[in-house]
């Protein structure tokens, strides 16, 4: 097995992690709806395990994009150089407004923001 195998079999392992943390973070938040009587702290926590899971989602989406190039470069035969995740990410990391619109839009993808606006609510009302 050459490098790029053993890059891919454990960036591949990461990006299955991070699945496993998001969903650790949902079901805080849900727990945090039902639990917190508070209902400003209540959606604060909400709001704030809301930007967590956007976090651990940009995460893995830069996990996922390193994994493509490796997968592509396997399936090519492209000398694709190993062991590259933070040199590469680096090199065209976003600064500032940036790098929060790329949180933002890990926040508002669908499979992210599902239940965290609905909780809110119910939070308020209940």
């Amino acid at each position: 097995m050459n490098p790029l195998h053993h890059e891919w079999l454990a960036l591949q392992a990461q990006h299955e992690r991070y699945e496993a943390l998001a969903l650790g973070v949902k079901m805080s938040a849900f727990a945090a709806a039902v639990l917190v009587t508070d209902n400003t702290l209540a959606v604060s926590l909400l709001a704030l395990l809301w930007q967590q899971e956007a976090v651990l989602k940009t995460f893995q989406g830069r996990l996922g994009k390193r994994l493509l190039v490796i997968e592509a470069g396997l399936h090519t035969g492209d000398a694709v150089p190993a062991m590259q995740l933070h040199s590469a990410w680096q090199a065209r990391r976003p600064r500032g407004a940036a790098l929060l619109r790329e949180y933002l839009a890990s926040a508002c993808r669908p499979t992210v923001a599902l239940p965290y606006p609905l909780l809110m609510v119910l939070a308020v009302l209940f």
